[in-house]
């Protein structure tokens, strides 16, 4: 059942060995399942025995250990009555329940001394935890010692006939052993195949499953193998549970002789160390079962030589690795997800294997329940009529029992009125499903995935495999400890977590949400991480540390020293500190500085709601505010449009910085860039002089007489259309309301747009338009009732006297009218006892 993570995942069908895959951001390659020929059809058969050859004790340099005897024939088999002495081959579909059902018949029946199942031979030494705790969905997890990236993986569902067998065997006392090419080769062979190769080989696969399903007269292979397998009664109709492999072992066989390998050509290499294995276990064992993919079947069951097969695996290369067990999840078993064995209805086959009886009224009794609980109308009325349909609809199509198709169809015309939205819940909670593995502490794993697990269990955040958003309030110590473990784990790569908008984010900064789901692939992130230290915060210190010195721009030192205060980082913060400190000196783009100033501000003002010291930050953060003063009015002169509004970004953003450092001398002196900004002449474009006026007027530090002046020569004639709009466009940014509640200003952009010449107006009309969309609808409305009425009405008016907008004074008759509203609201009388006031 070798699965490395992969691209194009046959369906049903087999899928070859891991294959390289392109870098990812990080430039390391992405999991891959590593692959075995995976899903095969699996209806058991008994296929032959293997010949016993004389045995070699010492093997070549990089082959296992196997038989010797260069005349030895055959790892494979003779006639079925000749099983008591021959390994009894149980082909099988991986994650098939109707081969797991069938396995365990069949294991039943035979009474195997030694099991011998599809895997890497590194686990062996792993395979007794499987007794200890194991929940499955789990995967062996093999990586390359040197990079923990390199990494494949083996799972194993609850209906996964390997995982039966292997249950089956630790139950009763059978040794296990895994047979398939070891983990060290296999990940080797990834590294050395051309990306090319693998795309080419992938294009010319054949699919069993598929194949088997069109000579039966079938265009759908999935329904076909219900049909046939997960609905098939043990034992078949003779009661012989060996009877299905045998059928399904020829049938490989006529497959394997029209198309060969089937696009698979490394399976010649699997075959050969298979059918090693099987002969070491022959001797050592009078009754041996091996459960394999069904393709491998006819392979192992051919006449072979020791010799050839030792020729087949010598030279090969290899890696260091390391095997564990890690937790899995129905997702991934997917074939969406890239897993070459994948299926596409994970919890419904754990379903058809765990039901005891009834397995249609029990899935449809699920769904209601599932169904009840998200508030929908179901009784039980409701699922007897869906049972009722899916049956019919089964005997009109066919079909022994009803599938997954006649289910949903069912669900969805009963339960679901047609709906497509609540059928997409079913499918991702029920079809699908959202189990996550356990794994036992006694499991191998690296030093700093026993520190992880410590913490989860401390903190009480155990890993789930279904996303979930949790709050957490910085001001609690578990809180607060969450918030830390995250932040590190984000630092090392392993996003467990991820940030997103406080559903409470006015609360203040003592709040954070993370939005948590647990990928099986963070296992391997976790290994990788484990070369930066034995612990969490040893390793996030390390890393941030490298991080730092290996960073080009100050934005970055910046941004790492925030998430160092956040993740409470104390001893990796002299060294980013210093970092920045040289970089900041060095860097005499003011764009650069201005940039990172209010990250920098933030680690600052963090540390204080965290009780982090982050006096030094603070320090930095204002030496870095004073070169932006300094640096700032030059390079505001002759921008372009693109630079401009850049530059006016980076002004919005030290503005805001500048008045969370609240430093006195600070401020004065940022009152004065502004000032200077809005002041200049045209060698600083409109945008960027109108946002410098309106951020003084909001502070305060102009009045609106002054802002009126400034906006008067901004859009004077003697200015430049599209230069005057820019203005326009700075100054209005952020909100509109400044033209409702003083009509000076909106008389004055209603004239100079009034003035602007007409080959002009088409440049100045889309710049314009853009100002006032980003008001909202209600600003908008207000301001066009207010221009509609012009200047006929009292444009001068406005201009001189300045009113608020909404005429002279109060109208009382207008007001006397939502008086018998407000009694209504407020109760009878309430209103009247003050109605003479209600005027003042």
């Amino acid at each position: 059942m070798n699965t490395a993570l992969r691209a194009a995942p046959q369906k049903g069908g087999t899928a070859p060995p891991a294959e390289p895959a392109p870098p990812t951001r990080e430039g390391r390659a992405p999991l891959r399942c590593a692959g075995g020929p995976e899903t095969t059809p699996a209806q058991p058969e008994t296929p032959p025995a293997q010949e016993d050859g004389a045995r070699s004790p010492v093997p070549g340099p990089d082959v296992p250990p196997a038989a010797e005897d260069a005349g030895a024939e055959d790892a494979g088999a003779d006639a079925p009555g000749r099983a008591a002495e021959r390994p009894l081959l149980l082909g099988v579909r991986h994650h098939g329940p109707g081969s797991a059902r069938a396995v365990r018949a069949a294991l039943e029946r035979y009474q195997p001394r030694a099991l011998l199942v599809e895997g890497p031979p590194e686990a062996d030494a792993v395979v007794g935890i499987a007794r200890e705790g194991l929940r499955p969905p789990v995967a062996l997890l093999a990586h390359a010692v040197d990079d923990p990236a390199r990494a494949a993986f083996w799972p194993f569902a609850e209906f996964s006939p390997e995982w039966v067998a292997v249950r089956w065997a630790l139950a009763r006392g059978v040794p296990v052993r895994f047979i398939d090419l070891p983990a060290a080769h296999t990940l080797a062979l990834h590294d050395d195949t051309p990306d090319e190769e693998c795309a080419d080989e992938a294009a010319v696969r054949v699919d069993p499953l598929a194949v088997l399903a069109q000579a039966a007269g079938h265009d759908d292979p999935e329904r076909w193998w219900e049909d046939v397998v997960e609905h098939r009664a043990e034992g078949g109709p003779d009661g012989d549970p060996l009877a299905p492999f045998t059928v399904l072992a020829e049938a490989m066989a006529a497959l394997r002789e029209r198309h060969a390998d089937g696009g698979h050509p490394r399976d010649a290499v699997r075959e050969a160390h298979m059918r090693l294995r099987i002969r070491e276990a022959t001797r050592e064992h009078d009754r041996v079962a091996v459960v394999c993919g069904a393709w491998h079947v006819p392979a192992l069951a051919a006449p072979a030589t020791v010799t050839a097969d030792r020729r087949t695996l010598r030279g090969l290369p290899k890696v260091k690795t390391e095997v564990t067990w890690v937790p899995w999840t129905h997702r991934r078993l997917r074939r969406r997800s890239g897993y070459g064995a994948g299926i596409d209805s994970p919890g419904w086959y754990r379903h058809l294997f765990t039901a005891p009886d009834r397995p249609l009224v029990r899935w449809m009794t699920r769904v209601a329940g599932l169904l009840r609980a998200e508030d929908r109308q179901v009784s039980s009325a409701h699922v007897i009529e869906a049972v009722r349909l899916a049956e019919t609809l089964a005997a009109m199509r066919g079909r022994p029992l009803a599938g997954l198709a006649e289910t949903m169809d069912a669900v969805r015309a009963v339960m679901c009125e047609g709906s497509e939205v609540p059928l997409a819940l079913i499918h991702d909670r029920l079809v699908v499903g959202e189990e996550l593995g356990e794994v036992p502490d006694t499991s191998p794993a690296v030093p700093l995935a026993r520190d992880l697990a410590r913490q989860q269990r401390a903190l009480r955040l155990k890993p789930e495999a279904a996303e979930r958003e949790l709050d957490l309030d910085l001001r609690q110590d578990n809180d607060a400890a969450r918030s830390r473990l995250l932040h590190r784990l984000a630092l090392l790569g392993v996003p467990w977590g991820e940030p997103v908008r406080s559903r409470t984010a006015n609360a203040g900064t003592f709040r954070e949400s993370w939005r948590l789901c647990w990928e099986p692939e963070l296992a391997v992130r976790v290994a990788e991480a484990g070369v930066w230290g034995t612990t969490v915060e040893s390793a996030a210190t390390a890393k941030a540390e490298d991080t730092a010195v290996a960073a080009a721009r100050l934005a970055e030192v910046t941004a790492l020293a925030e998430r160092c205060l956040l993740a409470a980082l104390p001893d990796a913060l002299p060294t980013v500190l210093r970092v920045l400190a040289d970089k900041a000196a060095l860097d005499a783009d003011v764009g650069h500085l201005a940039q990172a100033l209010p990250a920098l501000v933030r680690s600052a003002r963090y540390g204080d709601v965290r009780g982090t010291d982050a006096a030094a930050l603070r320090e930095v953060a204002e030496g870095l505010a004073l070169r932006i003063c300094v640096g700032l009015p030059p390079a505001c002169a002759a921008l372009d449009e693109a630079g401009a509004a850049e530059m006016r970004g980076h002004l919005d953003a030290v503005h805001s910085a500048i008045g969370l450092l609240a430093a006195e001398r600070l401020g004065e002196r940022w009152t004065a860039v502004l000032t200077s900004l809005a002041t200049r002449d045209g060698t600083v474009p409109g945008a960027i002089r109108g946002r410098a006026a309106r951020l003084l007027l909001d502070e305060g530090r102009f009045d609106a007489a002054r802002a009126a002046r400034l906006m008067g020569l901004a859009l004077s004639p003697g200015s430049a259309p599209r230069d005057a709009a820019g203005w326009l466009d700075g100054f209005l940014s952020g909100g509109g309301m400044l033209l409702v509640h003083d009509e000076q200003l909106l008389a004055l952009v209603d004239g100079w747009l009034g003035a602007v010449p007409n080959e002009a107006f088409s440049d100045v009309l889309p710049l314009v338009r853009r100002t006032f969309a980003e008001f909202e609808p209600g600003v908008r409305r207000t301001v066009g009732e207010l221009a509609r009425r012009g200047p006929a009405r009292g444009g001068r008016r406005m201009v001189e006297g300045g009113g608020n907008g909404f005429g002279a004074g109060l109208d009382e008759a207008r007001a006397e009218a939502v008086l018998p509203t407000l009694r209504l609201l407020l109760g009878a009388g309430a209103v009247g006892d003050h109605t003479e006031g209600s005027s003042a």
